[in-house]
């Protein structure tokens, strides 16, 4: 048994690419769990679950997005190191992401900077914004390159990982990340499909190249796919860990990717169970208590960031304002395993927030036969330096066919504004007429929706509570019962 747990160890940091030669990082040896309680054990497992879900999720969406066997018709997945782009914005026949956006088009791409930095090249993007955020292993966004941070001009910087030093370029900007693996979700403003080349033109300008390899012709190592490797959704995967392989890919993936500094005492916590970032997992040194509570703590864990959801927000005027710590979390790791559940891979609030409306401010939920209004006020209209949208989802949380294939209205939009400078938007099934058509959302042919308005780059009045999103008004149903007399 104690054979198949290394085996399940050494096998996670093979994927992880960790060496075991000298110039491996030192690693914590377990404090030994003594005469922990069962209930006690049962505690510190559920936080210690709780702590380490959002790298587990990260590790498991790197290793599915880099070297998962695609699906008929699809593209190979990317290398590490490498960009990939999306050309187009989802459809209803989209599936792979809950609530996907009609605003920007993604840039992905997973790095490795345990050997060496990655220098990445960004053109100029002519006025246009774009962000690139970077994520560590643990979800915190140390890095957001873009219109905000950093301007719009042609930039070059290396991400550099936690423990190199060496010398970069004099044009090179470094980024120090504080783990070797990584995330870069870049995102650029698309104004519709006529908008596609000119985006496309854009991200065909970000490279990505290994610093021993900068100047060179095309280095990139061809894609290489795993058949071993499941591909259902990551989130399903660790849902489904038990205890031993959750929390034994937790410590492989840590030793390559240290623990923040202010996480120490949690971690003090988490040894008493005989769990450190970096050390063999061994069960059969766990006391009886200990390993038993790795299992039980599971379902108690899942729930605790399920329910948090519904505390993580102030509900105004119907809609959920999620507040920071959002994109960096301190040591909020509830908050943190929240969001990397519902949405892996948010934004700071300084980029972007996503108000949403789940129901009518009474609490009862939005309904495809009726029909509903927004009116934002000449003084209230949602506060960006960038652009704002709202985006209509159907009871799966997808986009939905409807008549004109509009799944967002926004600021971009040729939206009719009344003389008093207000915007009335129009959220029903079918048009509200031709004249009102420019401010018309449409709700899917049937059952329940929800819906998300984007803010990207937030003025302060949009972070501070001094503003807030209107109510949304039930006007009539569709269909209204005949009247007997």
């Amino acid at each position: 048994m104690e054979r198949e747990r290394r085996t399940e160890v050494e096998r996670a940091r093979r994927d992880l690419g960790i060496r075991t030669d000298d110039r491996a990082v030192e690693r914590e040896v377990p404090v030994p769990a003594g005469q922990l309680s069962a209930d006690e054990a049962l505690e510190i497992a559920i936080d210690a679950y709780v702590y380490a879900y959002p790298m587990v999720l990260m590790d498991v969406t790197r290793v599915v997005s880099t070297t998962a066997v695609p699906a008929d018709g699809r593209p190979l997945p990317t290398p590490m190191n490498q960009f990939s782009h999306a050309r187009v914005f989802p459809d209803p026949t989209f599936t792979g992401v809950v609530r996907p956006n009609a605003d920007t088009l993604y840039s992905s791409l997973w790095f490795d900077v345990s050997q060496e930095p990655l220098v990445i090249d960004v053109p100029d993007s002519r006025g246009r914004y774009y962000l690139l955020p970077m994520l560590d292993m643990w979800t915190d966004v140390f890095a957001s390159p873009g219109k905000r941070t950093s301007g719009t001009g042609a930039q070059r910087f290396a991400i550099v990982g936690p423990r190199w030093s060496g010398t970069l370029p004099d044009d090179v900007e470094p980024v120090r990340a504080p783990t070797s693996f990584g995330w870069v979700i870049g995102r650029t403003q698309t104004n519709g499909a006529a908008d596609y080349e000119a985006v496309h033109r854009f991200q065909a300008g970000l490279r990505a190249s290994p610093l021993s390899a900068v100047g060179r012709e095309d280095t990139a190592p061809p894609a290489t796919v795993d058949p071993s490797v499941s591909t259902v959704p990551p989130v399903e995967q660790v849902a489904k860990m038990d205890g031993v392989t959750f929390f034994s890919r937790f410590a492989a993936v840590a030793g390559e990717n240290p623990p923040h500094p202010n996480d120490n005492p949690l971690l003090q916590r988490v040894r008493r169970l005989g769990i450190a970032p970096g050390a063999p997992f061994a069960l059969g040194e766990l006391s009886h208590n200990a390993a038993a509570a790795l299992d039980r703590a599971i379902p108690f864990a899942q729930r605790k960031m399920r329910d948090h959801a519904t505390r993580a927000g102030r509900i105004v005027n119907g809609w959920s304002m999620i507040s920071s710590p959002i994109g960096t979390y301190g040591t909020d790791y509830v908050k943190r395993a929240m969001i990397a559940v519902m949405g892996l891979g948010a934004n700071t609030v300084e980029d972007a927030i996503y108000p949403t409306a789940f129901a009518m401010a009474d609490g009862s939920p939005f309904d495809s036969d009726a029909k509903y209004e927004l009116r934002f006020p000449h003084s209230a209209l949602p506060p960006v330096r960038a652009f704002w949208s709202l985006t209509m989802y159907d009871d799966r949380q997808l986009f939905a066919d409807n008549p004109i294939g509009r799944y967002a209205i926004g600021d971009r939009d040729p939206l009719h504004f009344d003389s008093d400078g207000s915007l009335m938007l129009y959220i029903q099934r079918e048009s509200p007429g031709r004249d009102k058509e420019s401010n018309w959302l449409p709700t899917p042919q049937r059952g329940a929706f929800t819906m998300n308005l984007r803010l990207y780059w937030p003025e302060p009045a949009a972070l501070d509570g001094t503003w807030a999103p209107p109510l949304v008004r039930r006007v009539s149903d569709h269909h209204r019962p005949t009247r007997r007399s």
